[in-house]
């Protein structure tokens, strides 16, 4: 991709409405743009980004054995009456009126739905386990949208259900999806912790929230150190229930659930306080949807009873500001490698030299041919404006090519994680990037 020819307008300076690091930088790189509070557009470079986000989520979902759906973003109000939801959830959920007066609302979250869904489709225990998940945008009415992408109005959702027999079956697959998190959080190149959460109004007596360490965070967190430790795992070193034991055998809770007597039981050079952001929230509530909407199966016995159910999400487009926040510097962002709207960037110094446009074009084509994505910086534009822009939008990987270098077949490589910079020869430049 030519940068010449591509819809990306980065900016120099930091918006003076923009408060935390992600939403200065989000704007700055061109990868988002603001409409009204709480209400923005995806420019090509962010939208890159959110489709990696949002390929790692679904590749990790199928994996752990959800199969896909999408359901509306409007939702019949009269799902909300069964469930007794409608009243209690609150001004954050936008209520609306079609032109016959039927009562509908923008979706903030789907128990309701696919408990229809479930109770339309399925009536023997033959049939279970089942989990499903849809990616969706979705409406929360915030009172003071704020923080960019962080607390805004519309966002970009997981949500996982899982529908079992009974509650050993239901927690069994609680904890094979707490597992499957990890495995999704660690592939972004974070450590999102599992914290004994509060269920709100989604319901339910059992729940962790995936919080990332980062200062601008919204929650404050308290932890034992030891639990950072066992998002690196191997899935073979561990059982879901072992490791959900582990976890639960450490302190790690947000302010909403914090203990102060049990965390002082924390070793002290193992307690931390510190600030988080929610990526992800699980829940496992039983019957409570399936009772009252009637989401029955028959069991081996031929008796009709209710379903037990879980509720899994992960905040896809939050997740783009989280790791800005959790992975920058002065320059820009830093984008771990799996998510980087592009693997490598290439700076051309001189774009009328000839030997210059030769030499792009065939690194161009020999990186591609390796299955890398290449922006290339063919602007006319100063040096120094070239290489703040690289560093603002946060490519994995710089090639710096101009003439001098290239009299001696040598470019400049540098690798923006460390800001480790090397002279490569040409012949060598894709081998040490695959290394």
């Amino acid at each position: 991709m030519r940068w010449s020819a591509y819809f990306l307008k980065t900016m120099k300076d930091n918006p003076k409405d923009a408060k935390v690091v992600s939403h200065r930088l989000m704007l700055r790189a061109g990868m988002i743009r603001q409409m009204s509070a709480g209400l923005y557009t995806w420019l090509p470079l962010g939208l890159r980004v959110l489709k990696k986000i949002e390929g790692i989520v679904r590749e990790e979902q199928d994996r752990a054995g959800f199969h896909e759906v999408l359901m509306p973003t409007i939702q019949s109000a009269d799902l909300w009456y069964e469930s007794g939801r409608y009243d209690a959830y609150g001004p954050e959920m936008l209520r609306i009126k079609d032109r016959h007066e039927a009562d509908l609302l923008y979706g903030p979250t789907n128990e309701e739905v696919i408990t229809d869904i479930f109770r339309r489709e399925v009536q023997s225990y033959k049939d279970l386990p089942l989990n499903l998940y849809h990616v969706q945008w979705k409406f929360r009415d915030e009172v003071r949208p704020r923080f960019g992408l962080m607390r805004g109005r519309e966002f970009l959702m997981k949500d996982g259900y899982s529908f079992d027999i009974d509650e050993a079956a239901a927690k069994n697959m609680y904890q094979r999806v707490l597992v499957s998190y990890l495995r999704t959080f660690k592939r972004f190149g974070v450590t999102a912790i599992p914290m004994r959460a509060d269920t709100g109004p989604i319901g339910g007596d059992l729940s962790h929230e995936f919080l990332i360490q980062a200062d601008t965070g919204e929650s404050d967190i308290f932890f034992d150190t030891k639990i950072a430790d066992l998002g690196a795992f191997s899935e073979e070193d561990q059982h879901p229930a072992r490791l959900y034991d582990a976890i639960n055998n450490l302190y790690a809770r947000t302010d909403e659930t914090h203990d102060s007597q049990l965390f002082e039981q924390v070793p002290a050079e193992r307690r931390v306080i510190s600030k988080g952001i929610e990526v992800g929230h699980i829940f496992n509530f039983g019957t409570k949807y399936s009772v009252p909407m009637g989401a029955l199966v028959q069991n081996a016995n031929g008796e009709k009873v209710p379903v037990h159910m879980g509720s899994y999400g992960i905040g896809v487009s939050r997740i783009a500001a989280a790791l800005i926040e959790a992975s920058h510097d002065d320059a820009g962002i830093v984008w771990p490698e799996e998510v980087a709207p592009f693997d490598v960037g290439i700076l051309m110094l001189k774009p009328d030299d000839q030997r210059c446009k030769e030499v792009v074009n065939n690194l161009c084509s020999a990186l591609e041919d390796t299955g890398r994505t290449v922006l290339v910086d063919d602007r006319n534009e100063r040096p120094g404006a070239k290489f703040a822009d690289m560093d603002l939008i946060g490519l994995p990987w710089q090639i710096i090519i101009g003439p001098r270098g290239l009299d001696n077949d040598l470019v400049e490589l540098k690798y923006r994680k460390t800001g480790a910079k090397s002279e490569v020869s040409l012949d060598q430049v894709i081998a040490t990037i695959a290394s």
